[in-house]
């Protein structure tokens, strides 16, 4: 294969691999059914996919704490903001073209054997 082949199937992987982090769990299945040969892809889906976990329990959380007043306010607003920025590392490195673990919840992802 030729040098420029490789770069082109490697600029198609980095944005298969930003869809798929930028659709969390939708894209992780797009991933999973899609192209679940690519490693690349494959390692953003992952990470894509713990993301999504510490969403939903950030929001499990978010709603047990919203009827403590001005505490429960700074902990929702903290939690969002904390998984927005996981969420937007995750789109970064996904189109560094290096495989980059989120930080704080990415070595779970390499933890799921697929």
């Amino acid at each position: 294969m030729t040098k420029k082949k490789v770069n082109k199937k490697h600029e198609e992987s980095k944005v298969k691999a930003w869809v798929t982090a930028f659709l969390s769990i939708i894209g992780f299945i797009i991933a999973l059914l899609a192209w679940r040969d690519d490693k690349y892809v494959m390692f953003y889906a992952k990470q894509s996919f713990v993301v999504f976990i510490v969403a939903v329990l950030a929001g499990l959380i978010q709603g047990v704490f919203v009827w403590i007043p001005i505490l429960g306010w700074i902990i929702n607003v903290a939690l969002s903001v904390l998984v927005f920025i996981l969420w937007l590392f995750s789109w970064i490195y996904a189109l560094s073209g290096e495989m980059k673990l989120v930080p704080l919840v990415g070595e779970w992802g390499n933890k799921i054997k697929l």
